[in-house]
C-alpha cells in the first residue's frame, strides 16, 4: 500500500484552502525520489482570488507605517531563526542540496528579512534645493500595489524572502508563485509570515505550473509588477508577456561565472574556491563556478591539485554533514547536464567525471559525478549555462587574453580573480563585464545587504538585495511645495 504524504492547499486571504475537485502534484526528495508532499494545482481562477485578496488588502498595508510593517518583518525572521534547523532539512530533503547549505539557504532568508525590516526605518528620498525662493522640493517612495513573485527552486527559502520582504516592507501586496518541485518549502516561507501576524491578504501562495499559475499573474492588470528568477527562456517569456500591459518586470536569469587565476594566485586558497564555486549545491546557482580560466605557467600546477582534491570528494546523502555534494534537484535537471556532458564529450577533453553515479543510494536518486572538461573557448560548454556539477578548464597566456575570455559569453552575474597584483584586481574590477566581482574568492557568497543581480542575458538591469531591493517595488513621486503666496513660474525668464 503507498504510504499517504501530507496535503497542502493554496493561501489565499489569511487561510489555507483547496478548492473542490482540484488537480494535484507531488514533490519529491531527489536523493531518494520518495513523495516529500502533495500540493493543488492552481487555476486561473485560483489567481484571481488570490490577486482579488492581494487588491483588496492594499490600501490598508500600504497605510500602516512603514516602521509597523518592519515590526512584523522582525517577528517574521525570529519564527523563522527558531525554526532554522527543521526548515533547513525542508530544503535539503525537498532540493538536495547538502545540509549546511540547506540551513545557509534559511540563514540568508533570516538575514535580508531583519535586513528589510530595518528599511521600514529609511526608505530613503531626496531633498534638493528649488530654483526659486520659498519652495520646497523633494522625493518620496511610494508603493506599486498588488505584485507578482515567481521565485525558482534552487534557493527555495531566499530566494522568495529576498522579494517578498522587500515588496512587504515597502507597502506592497504579495502573490507568491514558487517552483513546484519546491513548494514544501514554500509553504514554510508562508507560514513564518502568518505566525507573525501579518494580515490577511497581504501574502498569498499559489502553487502550480508557471504555464498556468504565471502566466495568469502576470496578464491580470492589477498586478503592477511582475519580480521574476528563473532561466532566461522563461525570462524572456515573462518579460514579452508583462510587456503587453506594460508591467514593471524584474528578471534575474543566467550565468557563465568564471574564476581567472593569474600566474600569481594561491593555489590551496583558489581551488578551495574553485571546488566550493562549481561543486556547491551542485552546480546549480545562476553564480556557480561554471569556467576556471588559468594562466598558463600554472595550469599544470592548478588542475593536479583539483584532482588531488576531488579524489577525496565524497557525493552522497545531502542530510549527511560530511557529504560535500548532494544530488541535482530533478529528473529533468539529471538529464539536461547528461545531454550537457555527451556535448562535452564530442567537443572537449574530459578530465574526469562525466556519469551519472550507480550503486546503493546513487539508484535511488539523481546523482552526477563532479566533472571536468579541458577546453577550449568558444566550444558550447564553455558558453553555454548547464547549471550543474561541469566544470569547464581554459588555458591563457595572459591578463588580457583572460579578461577577454571571461567577457565572451552572453551573460554578465558574477566573476572572480585570484591574484596577489593590486593593480591588476583593480583593473578586473573595471575591466570584467559582470554586476559583481570577486577579488581572491570565488563567484558565489553574496552578502544580503549588497546589491545582487548582472548585466547582458542575466537579467534586465534590476538588483535585489540590499537597499537596492527596494527599488524594485516602490515609485518615486516628486513633490514641489511652495510657499511663496504667489505664481512662481520655473524655466520662465522674468525681467
Amino acid at each position: 500500500m503507498a504510504a499517504t504524504v501530507e496535503e497542502f492547499g493554496l493561501w489565499i486571504n489569511g487561510r489555507w484552502e483547496s478548492p473542490e475537485g482540484a488537480k494535484r502534484f507531488t514533490t519529491l526528495n531527489p536523493a531518494t525520489r520518495e513523495p516529500i508532499a502533495s500540493f493543488v494545482s492552481g487555476s486561473p481562477k485560483d489567481v484571481e482570488r488570490a490577486v482579488t485578496a492581494a487588491h483588496r488588502a492594499f490600501p490598508a498595508w500600504r497605510d500602516t507605517p512603514a516602521p509597523k510593517r518592519g515590526e512584523i518583518l522582525l517577528r517574521a525572521a525570529r519564527r523563522l531563526a527558531e525554526r532554522k534547523e527543521e526548515v533547513g532539512r525542508w530544503v535539503t530533503r525537498e532540493m538536495g542540496k547538502v545540509i549546511a547549505e540547506g540551513k545557509g539557504d534559511v540563514q540568508e532568508a533570516i538575514d535580508f528579512i531583519e535586513y528589510m525590516a530595518g528599511e521600514g526605518r529609511r526608505l530613503f528620498g531626496e531633498t534638493v534645493p528649488s530654483e526659486l525662493k520659498s519652495k520646497f522640493c523633494l522625493t518620496v517612495r511610494q508603493p506599486k500595489g498588488a505584485v507578482a513573485c515567481i521565485t525558482p527552486w534552487n534557493f527555495p527559502t531566499a530566494i522568495p524572502n529576498w522579494k517578498i520582504a522587500a515588496a512587504l516592507i515597502t507597502g506592497n501586496t504579495v502573490v507568491f508563485k514558487p517552483a513546484s518541485n519546491t513548494a514544501r518549502c514554500a509553504v514554510e516561507v508562508v507560514r513564518i509570515y502568518e505566525d507573525a501576524g501579518l494580515p490577511p491578504g497581504v501574502l498569498n501562495l499559489v502553487t502550480g505550473p508557471g504555464g498556468v499559475v504565471g502566466n495568469a499573474l502576470i496578464d491580470d492588470p492589477r498586478i503592477r509588477t511582475v519580480s521574476f528568477t528563473g532561466g532566461v527562456e522563461a525570462g524572456r517569456e515573462v518579460y514579452l508577456r508583462g510587456a503587453r500591459s506594460l508591467k514593471m518586470v524584474h528578471l534575474e536569469l543566467g550565468g557563465k561565472n568564471p574564476v581567472i587565476l593569474l600566474e600569481d594566485a594561491a593555489i590551496p586558497l583558489a581551488v578551495d574556491g574553485v571546488l566550493f564555486g562549481a561543486f556547491g549545491t551542485s552546480g546549480q546557482r545562476c553564480t556557480a563556478t561554471s569556467r576556471l580560466i588559468i594562466h598558463e605557467k600554472i595550469y599544470d600546477q592548478v588542475l593536479a591539485e583539483l584532482d588531488r582534491r576531488l579524489d577525496h570528494f565524497p557525493v552522497g546523502d545531502p542530510l549527511d554533514p560530511a557529504t560535500a555534494m548532494g544530488p541535482v534537484a530533478s529528473a529533468d535537471q539529471e538529464r539536461k547536464i547528461l545531454e550537457y556532458i555527451e556535448i562535452g564529450r564530442k567537443e572537449a577533453r574530459l578530465r574526469r567525471g562525466g556519469r551519472k553515479l550507480t550503486g546503493g543510494l546513487y539508484d535511488r536518486g539523481f546523482f552526477i559525478e563532479p566533472t571536468v572538461f579541458e577546453t577550449a573557448h568558444g566550444t558550447r560548454i564553455s558558453k553555454e549555462e548547464i547549471f550543474g556539477p561541469v566544470l569547464s578548464v581554459l588555458k591563457v597566456g595572459s591578463y588580457e587574453e583572460a579578461v577577454r575570455v571571461a567577457n565572451d559569453v552572453d551573460y554578465g552575474l558574477s566573476s572572480a580573480l585570484y591574484t596577489r597584483d593590486v593593480n591588476k584586481a583593480f583593473r578586473a574590477i573595471q575591466d570584467l563585464e559582470a554586476g559583481i566581482t570577486y577579488i581572491n574568492a570565488p563567484t558565489i557568497g553574496a552578502e544580503v545587504q549588497l546589491p545582487f543581480g548582472g548585466i547582458k542575458q542575466t537579467g534586465n538591469g534590476g538588483r535585489e538585495a540590499g537597499s537596492a531591493a527596494i527599488e524594485e517595488f516602490t515609485e518615486i513621486k516628486t513633490v514641489f511645495v511652495d510657499f511663496s503666496e504667489r505664481l512662481q513660474k520655473a524655466q520662465i525668464d522674468v525681467e
